[in-house]
């Protein structure tokens, strides 16, 4: 499995933390910022989600101050479903409803707690229920329906 990782300048300590811990069982590229000086998040989050459009990469973990703005920004990559999570039931909501393929969280997350959201995220399957596949088509429809 290949994850990429990406963040802001805010997410960069986190970022580092959790590639030390990731790396020892996955297969991680980096597209985020390299420090802490200040750079634009949406830079980040497209480099990411065209990763993951272009299937380079199998899920993408996205962070910046409150996660909020990267998951924006991540959304609109065709084809990307980001959501901002905070607890293990956002987690297996978003992963089991919306077969969200990127994982965006806050810098203030603990490493252990941004690492068990991340395995508990690549791990939980989509339900594959009629009613989901149904919502997630019509998204796809609208994105090519409005493609300029």
């Amino acid at each position: 499995m290949r994850l990429g990782i990406t963040n802001d300048h805010r997410g960069y300590k986190l970022k580092v933390e959790l590639l030390e811990k990731l790396k020892k069982d996955y297969e991680v590229i980096d597209y985020g910022a390299k420090g802490t000086e200040n750079v634009d998040y949406p830079d980040y989050a497209f480099k990411l989600g065209e990763a993951l459009a272009n299937k380079e990469i199998d899920f993408g973990i996205a962070i910046c101050g409150s996660g909020i703005g990267i998951s924006i920004a991540c959304n609109k990559v065709k084809g990307v479903r980001a959501a901002r999570v905070v607890s293990l039931e956002d987690v297996i909501e978003t992963r089991g409803d919306n077969d969200a393929n990127i994982i965006c969280l806050n810098e203030n997350m603990s490493v252990d707690t941004a690492y068990n959201l991340i395995i508990t995220f690549i791990t939980t399957p989509f339900s594959n229920q009629e009613r989901h596949i149904r919502r997630i088509n019509e998204i796809k429809e609208y994105e090519v329906g409005n493609e300029r």
